[in-house]
């Protein structure tokens, strides 16, 4: 399985720290040239590898790190998305009617055509999923929901994997309101810095 995140701000860097904790090859890509997001590619360790979007494509899974408004641009990078699963760490702080009513991983998932879409990483501000999410014996928590249940399993064996807890919410449209903003009101579970226990 290879990875890619698009988008190299504070969540973007932020979850580079998290593969390359855990020594897992991850590319990074975003509107600027990779010669300018390499320096600090290498700075975070020897495992994020900075591409040109289109280069960073071709990995099988994609975490979304760029600001709400832009995701249609990366959208437009590949004209056809299927066998692609893509992570949607995004917060849009949008009056409903500017997305059609619907959450804004549901409005997001319809430009990126045949797409597998997990919303997921992004109740947590970057500082806290840059830092190590094992804490005193307990793993710090990231929230799943998407309406494929094959993909919310591949995310979750990815959160596991470096390190979180992953707790899945179900469908985008049921436990996937917990974690999203809808018309400039942050739902309950944003922001809310939990850990769950090793049995």
């Amino acid at each position: 399985m290879s990875y890619a995140i698009v988008g190299f701000g504070k969540v973007g860097q932020a979850l580079a720290r998290a593969f390359a904790r855990k020594n897992i090859e991850v590319t990074v890509a975003s509107r600027r040239p990779p010669e300018a997001l390499a320096p600090q590619a290498r700075a975070i360790g020897p495992t994020v590898v900075a591409k040109a979007l289109r280069d960073a494509l071709e990995a099988d899974t994609i975490i979304l790190a760029v600001p709400f408004e832009e995701h249609r641009e990366v959208a437009k990078a590949l004209p056809n998305w299927k066998g692609k699963t893509v992570i949607d760490t995004m917060n849009a702080l949008l009056p409903l009617e500017e997305l059609d009513g619907l959450l804004s991983s549901a409005f997001a998932a319809k430009a990126f055509t045949g797409a597998r879409f997990v919303k997921g990483f992004n109740h947590l501000i970057a500082a806290k999923l840059a830092a190590d999410p094992i804490v005193e014996g307990g793993h710090r928590v990231v929230f799943l929901s998407g309406d494929d249940e094959n993909a919310i399993a591949a995310v979750a064996a990815l959160a596991k994997q470096l390190g979180f807890a992953p707790v899945k919410l179900g469908k985008l449209n049921e436990g996937g309101a917990l974690v999203h903003a809808r018309s400039r009101v942050w739902g309950p579970l944003i922001f809310q810095d939990l850990f769950k226990k090793e049995p």
